[in-house]
């Protein structure tokens, strides 16, 4: 039965689908029949991104080099096209199956390469590339599957605008899946057009189907726009299983929160970042995206089911199972960004089956995932009004009772910064143009009121909050470790064009504001770090992630603590260890931080307290997550940097 609650209690418990441990003492590896590998971009399928392993500890972590390196793409593909060119943005993590890493590499390609060394095993073959100069992207990862008893294993990659599937031993594509080892995702059951196709997100595989939602521009020019469609491929043949529509049709569950038939022409909905699953109850989870336009919904009135909100599906049918909308009627550009994570917890005695969304706006929506049932009260809450011309608006949105917010909700004078009173004179001058509040205060338009309003600024900004890099959840202690950003922006409406669109308003310049003499606008800690014991549902610790801008020359005499990075962090968690990187600047949208280096940094925290055990920064900042192995008895790091000025490459950290 499909279904949303908001009020009354939960339960939660988790399934782990791969959760990674080692014996230390005896060096050996193993729990629950698998080894010390990472099968799934989030160490399993339910986006813990844990790895029990040990060797790396507090004793040893001050001791890791870095012993190998490997460039974005392998030197056959710039023998072979010596005109290759492709963005320095690196955000692939690896796989690691038997003793073999498998990644996409800089233009989309899946690479093997060896664990101890980096160095190549094979590149994928794609005979449909032929001998001109291909363009493409790296994207966030691959999938691994393998039938049950071993003997068949692919690696499932998109590489738009097709599904591919790869032999794992030779790097050849697989005949039998599709068309000669490929599917064309720009094909839809709806059309017989083909439809521009993209996803960087890793496909999701669960038992025999493989998942893959899509990226769609989130300001079209026009009101009507494609729904953003979630499909599921045989593992094996590549055949269509099932569409997902998050745009309900005429007739169905959910199609009254599209007034004024606004169904008929609106889409997206999207899911364009990564997917989690339940392997043994055989349900999938999905975080979606805003839908069109994502900050002026005058042509959408309603609630706009199912954007916005975390749906859970069976793997093997599509059917939906329950969902909840963590954002009625979009305006902030509240994408659900994260993979849902899934969780063994115990709330008053009660063994619970649990899935976290972290989002956007900072808050943890946790439910029993078999029923959809919150595990803590979710409260309607009143939220500001609009005065755009045209606009619909939700008058609440929804507020979840534990955990609390884990970053800033709203803006006034008091968040602003103040580590001087001349520096909160000129933030409150520089803060007077723009419309300050409560969170979800909507968008604004630009030059309204006496003509010098430049829109509203919103916190969480539209990165976040929570960002796609995730969380850590151990399995051993309940601890949920939540990496945010603190940063606004300018959240501007503009008339549309009418010879060029036909919405009523548009997204302006969504400026990031620079704040007083270079420094930040608001309060710090920019980027923090927080712990969260999800048995309980308090907060445990909160630290900063990165100096920030205390060597700025107005406020160096201060001797500040840490003020933290404002990047898209990155989460790795061991045993003993959390890990966490600063994000690069390249990663789109990144609020701008203070110091040149900034985002190159990677730390290690340990988990009780949040103390800073361990520092070290690359020539480049992290932009995909790290994973950690253990391959001959050694334990390894490793993580994809890249930087504006500095080529993508992986590195491999492991102790001497």
């Amino acid at each position: 039965m499909v279904h949303q609650r908001t009020t009354g209690p939960s339960l939660t418990v988790g399934v782990l689908a791969s959760v990674l441990v080692v014996g230390v003492a005896a060096t050996a590896i193993a729990q629950n029949g698998t080894t010390g590998e990472w099968r799934v971009h989030g160490g399993d399928s339910g986006f813990t991104r844990y790895a029990s392993l040990d060797q790396i500890n507090a004793e040893t972590v001050n001791d890791l080099e870095i012993v190998w390196r490997r460039g974005a793409v392998d030197s056959s593909l710039h023998a072979r096209w010596p005109d290759l060119q492709y963005s320095n943005q690196l955000r692939s993590t690896p796989v690691m199956v038997d003793g073999v890493l498998y990644a996409s590499n800089g233009i989309g390609m899946v690479e093997a390469f060896e664990p101890a060394t980096g160095e190549t095993v094979w590149v994928q073959e794609l005979p449909f590339l032929g001998e001109e100069t291909p363009r493409g992207a790296a994207n966030r990862g691959v999938g691994f599957w393998e039938d049950d008893s071993g003997g068949s294993r692919r690696i499932l990659s998109v590489r738009p605008p097709y599904l591919l599937a790869t032999d794992t031993d030779t790097g050849l594509l697989i005949p039998e899946f599709g068309d000669g080892g490929k599917v064309d995702l720009r094909v839809y059951a709806d059309t017989s057009e083909l439809i521009d196709y993209n996803y960087t997100s890793p496909p999701l595989v669960v038992r025999d189907v493989v998942v893959v939602g899509q990226a769609m521009a989130d300001h079209p020019l026009t009101k009507e726009q494609r729904p953003g469609y979630v499909r599921a491929y045989d593992v094996r043949t590549g055949e269509r299983r099932w569409t997902w529509n998050p745009i309900p049709r005429a007739g169905e569950p959910g199609v009254e929160t599209w007034l004024d038939d606004s169904w008929e022409y609106s889409g997206m909905g999207n899911v364009w970042t990564m997917m989690s699953a339940d392997e043994e109850l055989g349900l999938v989870y999905l975080p979606t995206g805003a839908p069109s336009n994502d900050m002026y919904g005058g042509h959408r009135p309603g609630n706009n089911l199912y954007a916005n909100s975390l749906v859970c599906v069976r793997a093997d049918t599509g059917e939906m199972v329950w969902y909840f909308q963590t954002v009625h009627h979009d305006l902030w550009d509240y994408d659900n960004n994260v993979a849902p994570i899934l969780m063994d917890i115990t709330v008053d005695g009660r063994e619970i089956k649990a899935v976290v969304q972290l989002t956007k706006q900072a808050m943890a929506y946790t439910f029993d995932r078999v029923t959809g049932e919150p595990v803590w009260p979710i409260i309607e809450r009143p939220v500001p009004s609009s005065d755009t011309p045209g606009e619909w608006i939700s008058p609440t949105q929804p507020f979840p009772t534990k955990p609390a917010p884990f970053d800033v909700h709203g803006i006034s004078v008091d968040t602003l910064v103040d580590f001087t009173p001349e520096l909160r004179a000129e933030a409150t001058e520089i803060a007077a143009p723009f419309v300050l509040g409560q969170i979800f205060t909507p968008p604004s338009i630009r030059g309204d009121g006496d003509g010098d309003r430049k829109g509203t600024l919103q916190l969480p900004g539209s990165v976040g909050g929570a960002e796609w890099g995730g969380a850590g959840f151990d399995p051993e202690t309940g601890m949920l470790y939540v990496p945010s950003v603190t940063g606004t922006f300018a959240a501007d409406l503009t008339p549309g064009n009418p010879d060029r669109m036909n919405v009523r308003y548009t997204r302006g310049t969504r400026a990031f504001p620079a704040g007083p003499r270079g420094l930040p606008l608001l309060k710090p800690p920019y980027g923090r770090i927080t712990a969260i014991d999800m048995n309980t549902g308090d907060h445990v610790w909160m630290v900063p992630n990165g100096d920030g801008p205390r060597d700025h020359p107005d406020i160096a005499d201060l001797d500040l603590p840490p003020l933290g990075q404002p990047g898209r962090a990155m989460t790795l968690l061991t045993k003993s260890l959390l890990f966490v990187s600063e994000g690069d600047p390249i990663m789109v949208r990144t609020p701008p931080g203070a110091g040149s280096e900034a985002g190159k940094a990677f730390r290690a925290f340990d988990k009780e307290t949040g103390e800073e055990v361990w520092e070290t920064s690359f020539r480049a900042g992290n932009v995909g997550s790290p994973i950690t192995y253990v391959h001959r008895d050694k334990q390894y790091i490793v993580l994809p940097i890249g930087s504006l000025d500095y080529p993508g490459e992986w590195i491999a950290l492991a102790l001497p």
